[in-house]
């Protein structure tokens, strides 16, 4: 096209004689690019009015292809008048670096395309997981994953279309590739467990973007907040990053508490021995309890029951589980009931145990509170002191005298049963 249209439009300025020939071919130059700049302005504004007159209508696909395509086109424009201004500046001038027009437009093709095609599978992708365009969107995670797939397909198929325009053969730069993996697969091992452990992460979905995670093989748990194709982004409960290697999810256990259906209540209460006659009656008042609590989910496993005579209390297990999963909600919950508990425990008269000792004395041993006082404060006069140390004299003396009765008695019992 350019070869029929240039030489007219020089004949046409030379017969006037006007211009040399750098004027001429500037003038031309110029009038190429203003008329692409003209025509990559109206394309642009029809396609931002097409895709404003789309936007209202129920199909979403056509927005995302109009939004995706609009830049693109404008490039693929500007492309096509700047090819078009270097084959004049190359019809006026035999410079070298001319001559690579026509693979330059190509490179610059496929480069646009590749960007249209990247811009539509980012669309495709916000619209699958957003919940304002979607009745039931697609998990993040699982759609984030292809569409990162479908970009690499696309841009190792740009790469290699581009080193065939290039003039590379691409049959020697697959063999290559093939020879010097094994190579790379030696030198970057960790890096490939890390890519192959991302894509066991988006096959098998453990967890997704926003779940609560946790290992008990490792010190980690939080919220997870990206996924790559190396490092899975976790933000701690003290608000720090944590970045773990994908690899690392493939050798250990991890619990996703987010998808928990319910939070137990597991609690041992213990009341005093003195209060084993309402016993039976606490624990059926708790029983009913949870059962009309509505915060209590009573299709899950819900055990209250006299659980063991303990060291110093009888001991009650309380054992349901809330309807709530949230956390602080959970909390709440929790405090409400053993709140009621506490009450019931209250109005039937008795009392929550704690640990308590009883000391059992023998009979006719008495502690005199006030003689250890008096002696440490020295206020008794010496000859109180001598009668409170004969009365102490002639009671160690009983003590013992009775004590060796008792054994006496003991041994005859003993002896009688032989």
């Amino acid at each position: 096209m350019e070869g029929q249209i240039l030489p007219t439009i020089n004949r046409w300025i030379e017969q006037y004689g006007l211009l040399s020939e750098g004027w001429r071919a500037g003038i031309i130059i110029f009038l190429i690019l203003l008329a692409t700049a003209v025509v990559a302005f109206i394309i642009s504004r029809v396609v931002l009015v097409l895709e404003r007159k789309f936007r209202n209508t129920r199909n979403l696909w056509d927005d995302a292809l109009l939004h995706s395509a609009r830049q693109p086109l404008v490039a693929f424009v500007w492309l096509q008048g700047v090819y078009w201004g270097a084959e004049v500046a190359h019809h006026f001038s035999e410079a070298e670096v001319f001559k690579a027009n026509e693979t330059m437009l190509q490179i610059g093709v496929v480069w646009a395309l590749v960007w249209a095609l990247f811009r539509l599978v980012k669309q495709i992708e916000r619209i699958l997981t957003s919940p304002m365009k979607m009745r039931k969107p697609m998990d993040y995670t699982t759609v984030n994953a292809v569409s990162k797939l479908l970009r690499a397909v696309i841009l190792i198929t740009a790469v290699l279309i581009a080193l065939q325009t290039l003039g590379f053969s691409i049959s020697g730069v697959l063999a290559f590739g093939g020879v010097g993996g094994i190579a790379v697969g030696f030198a970057a091992k960790d890096l490939l467990a890390n890519f192959f452990g991302g894509f066991i992460i988006h096959l098998d979905r453990p967890f997704k973007v926003g779940d609560w995670v946790r290992s008990p093989d490792r010190n980690i748990e939080g919220v997870v907040e990206h996924i790559g194709w190396r490092l899975t982004t976790i933000r701690t409960f003290d608000l720090r990053p944590l970045y773990v290697p994908n690899a690392t999810f493939t050798t250990i256990s991890v619990e996703n508490p987010s998808r928990m259906t319910n939070r137990r209540i597991y609690e041992t209460i213990g009341i005093r021995y003195a209060d084993v006659r309402q016993m039976k009656k606490i624990v059926d008042e708790i029983r009913d309890m949870l059962n009309n609590n509505d915060d209590i989910d009573t299709n899950q496993t819900m055990i209250v029951n006299f659980l063991a005579f303990n060291a110093s209390s009888l001991d009650i297990m309380v054992y349901a589980f809330t309807k709530t999963t949230q956390w602080v909600r959970f909390h709440e919950v929790k405090e409400d009931v053993l709140l009621r508990i506490s009450d019931i425990i209250e109005n039937q008269g008795a009392e929550v145990a704690f640990p308590t000792r009883t000391l059992h004395l023998p009979e006719g041993v008495r502690v005199d509170r006030g003689s250890a006082p008096e002696e440490a404060s020295g206020e008794e006069d010496d000859g109180s002191s001598a009668d409170s140390a004969r009365q102490s004299s002639r009671a160690g003396r009983s003590g013992q005298h009775d004590v060796g009765r008792g054994y006496g008695e003991a041994d005859s019992e003993s002896g009688d049963g032989e």
